[in-house]
């Protein structure tokens, strides 16, 4: 099912929760720990998303130049090809800026307007992103037009609104930070998480022709942690009238 511009700007952006004080001392630590950085001992939650960093992957640009949104600690770097320029959007320089595979990336952007509209990439692609973005279908239109008509956008996102993901950060990730910090989880991820797995699917519908998915560890949202989404054949024309009217 389609959704109309109405539905989009009536539904985004959204609005974050504020982060009560007391989080925000060990706030960068956390996001760290939590992407993934080389600066932190890998958990089993981090082994767990390595599902979605191989599914990301797996399909290859037949191009030139490929961009990762919400790069991170970059962690992901390793799972592309080595061969193609590799474009990332970070607006946290906190997360890379002491990584030594840094030295593989090509153009480094805080936010995807900065993209010249002119520049393609045969591949766009994020891990444990989507979920966290307060305008969604601005990203995702402004994506659709950067895209090649014949590239692939591959996104991996928590199964956010299913059961098993949140028994999975309730009673794993939440009691490990309670344990370590004393504090309850829970308006960390209501700070971050703004957008469930279902609003996620179907923004990407509305600005993409072919969309395909698969989730782990069983195929429903209610028996998964994680969800893949495949893309290709971007609606240029519909992403740049919505894009036009915001």
């Amino acid at each position: 099912m389609d959704f109309d511009f109405n539905w989009l700007r009536s539904n985004f952006p959204k609005k974050r929760p504020a982060l009560p004080a007391v989080y925000q001392a060990f706030y960068e630590k956390e996001y760290k720990r939590n992407r993934g950085s080389h600066n932190a001992t890998p958990d089993f939650k981090q082994k767990l998303e390595n599902w979605m960093h191989r599914q990301v992957a797996h399909p290859k640009s037949l191009g030139e130049a490929i961009l990762e949104i919400g790069a991170g600690t970059l962690n992901h770097v390793n799972y592309e090809r080595d061969d193609c320029a590799y474009d990332i959007v970070e607006p946290f320089s906190a997360l890379y800026q002491d990584q030594a595979i840094r030295s593989r990336l090509r153009n480094i952007y805080e936010n995807i307007t900065e993209i010249p509209i002119t520049k393609h990439y045969a591949k766009i692609f994020s891990v444990a992103v989507l979920e966290h973005v307060e305008d969604l279908p601005h990203l995702v239109a402004r994506s659709a037009l950067l895209l090649d008509d014949n590239g692939v956008m591959a996104h991996g996102i928590p199964s956010e609104g299913g059961l098993l993901w949140y028994l999975g950060w309730r009673f794993g990730t939440g009691l490990s930070f309670r344990v370590r910090t004393g504090l309850s989880y829970v308006p960390l991820m209501q700070h971050e998480h703004v957008n469930t797995a279902n609003e996620i699917l179907n923004v990407l519908k509305v600005f993409f022709g072919e969309i395909s998915y698969s989730r782990f560890p069983l195929p429903f949202l209610h028996g998964s942690f994680y969800t893949c989404v495949t893309l290709r054949k971007p609606k240029k024309i519909k992403a740049a009238l919505f894009l036009e009217g915001t």
